[in-house]
């Protein structure tokens, strides 16, 4: 396999020497920085050192633009116009919805992101295993080419992460909750504690303010590109936020024990509600289906079973000969899930099987 990163930092080095190491894969790199690129390849990150976009992706299977968010659409773009009919673009910024507004008519493009990072940047601290157990979110549309996002699919699965699909404008406002929102606290927090100790150093702090804090600052340039890409969401989650701050002021105010408790104990719940609900379990099911060869048929089903929490741990495609229909084998983590997948598949119209092995 054909492997082109175009932004050699962690991220990009990172997918690099996995792909090298996992998926026999032969990487080459391009960043505007040539000597990042030149870092890249002493390190064993990347084999080859493009000098352009155009000569990186000229002969590439899947292009994986890992630029600065702010970069990201330059460098689509650029790796659509380079890269040749049966090569797959995807992504790995943490806003999709510009990108999706932009190439959701690029039946080549599939936006994605991984959930993973250290708290180190470059590729000095890129990592084989940085993917493993992460989850990889992609974002297929409805031009989304199917034998493409199989392909996107099963290299993100070979780097050791749990690809998933979800829609742009879904994966935008999860991350403004989740990822984007916890930032800001992090920034507010640190704020007050340096404000209420006059600049001095604490004299002591505990695990929970270290835990809270530990990613205020992270990486001010990259994090005020995520913020203004995603604006609307989450200056709506912190607006929400600061509202439901206020109402605990106000029972703290009130001496109001009984809410207080009720507070902590529904937040204990949902903790552990959101924490084990991602959890995989279960050995890994076959559900068969069968579909119309049509556009966007893949990316429907996939959207499907991740909007109902049944993620896509492997997939096959196997197509008719005259190429008008086919089937689709979906392997899923455990009986529960396959029979979600089950329903999910009929309410759209499709006949599927779960095979027994």
């Amino acid at each position: 396999m054909r492997v082109s990163v175009l932004g050699v930092g962690l991220i990009g080095g990172s997918i690099g020497l996995a792909a090298k190491s996992r998926a026999d894969a032969s990487v080459t790199g391009f960043d505007s920085d040539p000597a990042a690129v030149a870092h890249a390849r002493s390190l064993g990150a990347v084999d080859d050192a493009a000098a352009s976009v155009e000569q990186a992706c000229s002969e590439a299977e899947i292009v994986v633009c890992a630029g600065p968010v702010d970069r990201l659409e330059e460098l689509v773009a650029a790796a659509l116009e380079a890269s040749g009919d049966e090569c797959a673009v995807t992504d790995v910024g943490s806003v999709k919805r510009h990108l999706a507004d932009r190439f959701a008519a690029q039946g080549r493009f599939v936006g994605g992101h991984p959930l993973a990072g250290i708290e180190s940047v470059g590729v000095q601290g890129a990592r084989e295993d940085l993917f493993d157990g992460a989850r990889w979110f992609l974002t297929p549309e409805g031009e989304t080419e199917g034998v493409l996002y199989d392909r996107l699919q099963r290299f993100v699965s070979v780097l050791g992460a749990r690809p998933q699909a979800i829609e742009p404008a879904e994966h935008d406002r999860l991350m403004a909750t989740v990822s984007h929102l916890p930032h800001l606290f992090a920034n507010v927090l640190v704020g007050r504690a340096a404000g209420s100790s006059q600049g001095e150093a604490l004299p002591e702090v505990g695990p929970s303010f270290r835990d809270a804090a530990r990613v205020a600052g992270e990486n001010p340039a990259l994090w005020a590109d995520i913020y203004l890409r995603n604006a609307d969401e989450i200056a709506a989650e912190a607006d929400a936020a600061a509202d439901r701050l206020k109402e605990m002021a106000k029972a703290i105010r009130a001496g109001d024990r009984d809410a207080l408790e009720q507070w902590q104990e529904q937040a204990a719940q949902q903790r552990r509600s959101l924490l084990e609900g991602d959890l995989v379990g279960g050995p890994l099911v076959e559900v068969r289906v069968l579909v119309r060869n049509s556009p966007g048929v893949m990316a429907e089903i996939a959207l499907a079973l991740g909007k109902a929490r049944v993620n896509i741990e492997d997939m096959a495609l196997y197509p008719v000969s005259d190429m008008s229909s086919g089937a689709i084998s979906l392997f899923v983590s455990g009986d529960e899930d396959a029979e979600r997948a089950l329903e999910c598949v009929a309410e759209l119209g499709h006949e599927a099987i779960k095979v027994s092995r």
